[in-house]
């Protein structure tokens, strides 16, 4: 499910990790088995849901919410990274090489296409290639960029608190010269996402105070080697 952080306070519950020592439940979903398995819907989607919890907000206000903080967090982003929204494809043809496979292994849902004689075509997994491709084809000048909301569907995707097989969120490319190509460029950037995030919490708990601020004022950066040195017990997931 694709949703708001500042949501999962209230119904969203299945996109925040249950905190550590406390004990969780499967999600309840009605009895009966997936055609074909012995599965349950709990062991299909997987889901935990923090003993005790209760939403602070209702389905419809949640929606209300959902819809008030994209509304604000796109027009922040946008000019925080000076990006110009564009559409984005829900679907392309194979042979355009603009669908990310991912992995390799996951199978995109295709479907053919009568009007252009029967040619295949593919929902996009993600707009990785696509969006390179759109900075070309709009010509977008050094340190801009483009925003869209992409939708996609993930066919074998294993859905739980933090995936699902229908995608819906936020995503930009910008153009960098190289000599931004850089670790410091790169914390530079994310500081200034990591301010949206700010703003968005600090937006949202005004909109409505019943919803509570958890972001920490500022962000923390932590190398892949800092982790491994840390923890070297630990697999690499």
């Amino acid at each position: 499910m694709g949703a708001c952080p500042f949501c999962q306070n209230a119904v969203q519950y299945q996109l925040r990790p249950p905190e550590r020592g406390k004990k969780t439940a499967p999600a309840e979903f009605p009895r009966g088995g997936k055609a074909g398995t012995n599965m349950t819907q709990q062991e299909i989607y997987r889901l935990q849901i923090p003993e005790g919890y209760r939403p602070v907000l209702d389905l419809l206000e949640t929606e209300k919410a959902i819809k008030e903080l994209k509304d604000f967090f796109q027009k922040e982003l946008a000019a925080a990274l000076r990006l110009t929204r564009v559409s984005a494809p829900l679907f392309v043809r194979p042979e355009t090489g603009l669908n990310d496979n991912l992995n390799g292994v996951e199978r995109p849902v295709a479907f053919d296409v009568p009007s252009l004689g029967g040619s295949r075509a593919e929902i996009v997994h993600s707009l990785a290639k696509w969006k390179r491709y759109a900075l070309g084809r709009y010509h977008m000048p050094a340190e801009t960029g483009l925003y869209t909301d992409m939708n996609a569907i993930r066919r074998d995707e294993t859905p739980d608190n933090l995936h699902s097989l229908y995608v819906d969120q936020w995503d930009w490319e910008r153009v960098i010269s190289r000599e931004e190509r850089c670790e410091e460029y790169l914390r530079q950037t994310v500081r200034a996402i990591y301010g949206v995030f700010l703003r968005a919490q600090e937006h949202m708990t005004a909109y409505c105070p019943r919803l509570k601020a958890f972001l920490p004022p500022e962000i923390t950066f932590v190398t892949t080697q800092e982790l491994e040195d840390r923890y070297p017990g630990a697999t690499p997931s």
